[in-house]
């Protein structure tokens, strides 16, 4: 019996063509016929100059010729990626964006109105063009593979299956198309000499390089060391693009390294390497109210908002393979926050509804670097399913009202999206969001910042022969069970 995964065979391989990209598959429906906001285009083209100008004009104590290396930064592992933000208030009633995370191989394009309605491919041709294309140069000294070029996936088809088509018309080539599922037999991809092959029409094809969308555990599918070039590289996700413990770690290395030039990456006050049993001693002295994740998981999968002891008791009860968590102060309303002292920033959230109602949303700001630095590629926003009160009952549903990701599971392997609380950069959307051109600038700016500082931890992850130090790694990120999973 075959197994069929958001409806396709799960060892399917699809061979994609030049001129095979149609507009109309790679985006959700609401976002087919939006219109992009004039704020939103305009930022998304301004130049490094003029970003540089405003911020170190609303922020004084910045270090211009700091922060335009900054932004100038080329990235060598972490090339592509997709920063969660929230906007929110300190206690003193600053606005700041705060980084949650910064996701490896992120989601985005289906999303994104067009920037220009007669380019249709949008910024998946820009990723593929400023990007990918570059990435593939072969170094000086180094032979260059013979093979095919392959984008393999375990979940977002529409996107994936965007990007094969766009990867097939920018290098005039045929692109294989392959699933990849967790879990599931993998014997149609082998690793042989360091180059990875795929089955397909009886006979191994071997890859010169990979677009790569796995998104779970891709460390137990793909290879640290491969001759294969891949895009982006397995060391992206352990280093934090897909490891909330070493990013939280990352971020706090590279903010040492900002403290004189007056930039930080704002993230929440983070406890990591904590074993399960430590949880309620550390969400008692944030008072209460925290947020619990499971470093490795992602997809709104394995992060759990604690505000009661009902959420905690049944956290606790959860059976989990992994030994080692971090716990972070929840961003939460003030009115309850505050009370409980369990943290330094507040939602503002979007713009009240008519029933006057506001509601937690975060903000997706999709990042890769290019020859001229790291630039924006496009942007959405998801709200909470229910809106924030001013107090929480002790059987109240906290998630609901603060989780934002739209990614469902509906079994093992096979995921939805509740496209209903997405929010477009449209002219109808982005009014809601209650941000401006500056928050833009601002998000931005710490997307730039959290994915430094990863690709920073990336290189440091290898010594000078070009080899993964196992011990560093260990010290930083000592979990057994994950560990048990790495595929060297």
């Amino acid at each position: 019996m075959e197994i069929f995964l958001n409806g396709i065979m799960k060892n399917h391989i699809e061979i994609k063509s030049p001129g095979s990209f149609n507009y109309e598959n790679h985006w959700y429906p609401k976002a087919l016929n939006a219109t992009i906001h004039p704020m939103v285009n305009f930022f998304l083209n301004l130049d490094k100059n003029k970003i540089v100008s405003r911020y170190c004009h609303l922020h004084p104590m910045v270090d211009r010729q700091r922060l335009e290396e900054i932004l100038s930064y080329r990235c060598k592992h972490f090339l592509w990626s997709g920063a969660d933000l929230f906007n929110a208030t300190s206690e003193d009633g600053r606005r700041q964006m705060v980084v949650i995370e910064n996701n490896s191989c992120p989601s985005g394009q289906k999303s994104m109105p067009l920037v220009d309605d007669n380019k249709e491919d949008g910024s998946y041709k820009l990723l593929i063009e400023r990007t990918f294309k570059p990435y593939l140069k072969p170094k000086q000294g180094v032979s260059k593979i013979e093979g095919k070029l392959a984008v393999i996936y375990d979940k977002n088809y529409m996107e994936t299956s965007g990007y094969a088509s766009v990867i097939a018309e920018v290098f005039d080539e045929e692109v294989l198309l392959v699933p990849y599922y967790n879990g599931i037999d993998g014997s149609h991809i082998k690793i042989e000499n360091g180059i990875i092959h795929v089955f397909h029409k009886d006979t191994w094809h071997p890859l010169r390089a990979v677009f790569r969308y796995l998104t779970q555990k891709p460390w137990n599918r793909l290879p640290l060391h491969s001759k294969t070039k891949i895009l982006n590289p397995i060391v992206a996700c352990l280093a934090g693009g897909r490891n909330k413990m070493v990013a939280a770690k990352a971020y706090d290395l590279y903010n040492s390294e900002l403290e004189t030039c007056g930039l930080k990456i704002n993230i929440p006050e983070t406890i990591w390497d904590i074993s399960k049993a430590e949880i309620p001693l550390w969400i008692q002295k944030l008072g209460g109210h925290a947020v619990v994740k499971i470093p490795y998981s992602n997809a709104g999968q394995g992060v759990f908002t604690i505000t009661n002891d009902r959420e905690l008791e049944e956290f606790m009860n959860m059976e989990i393979d992994y030994e080692r968590f971090i716990v972070q102060s929840l961003i939460g309303n003030y009115e309850w926050s505050s009370r409980s002292n369990d943290g330094k920033f507040y939602h503002v959230g979007t713009i009240p509804t008519h029933s006057g109602h506001t509601y937690v949303a975060d903000i997706r700001m999709m990042v890769s670097s290019t020859e001229n630095g790291i630039r924006p590629l496009c942007i959405y926003s998801r709200r909470a399913a229910q809106p924030l009160t001013n107090s929480l009952d002790q059987g109240a549903d906290s998630w609901s009202m603060l989780g934002t990701n739209l990614s469902v599971k509906l079994g093992d392997n096979e995921w939805g999206s509740d496209t209903n609380r997405l929010m477009l950069m449209d002219r109808r959307d982005f009014n809601k969001l209650g941000i401006g051109l500056d928050d833009l600038i601002e998000a931005y700016i710490q997307t730039v910042l959290s994915t430094i500082a990863i690709d920073k931890m990336c290189i440091n992850l290898y010594n000078s022969k070009g080899k993964f130090k196992q011990k560093l790694f260990k010290s930083l990120n000592n979990d057994t069970t994950l560990l048990k999973e790495i595929l060297l």
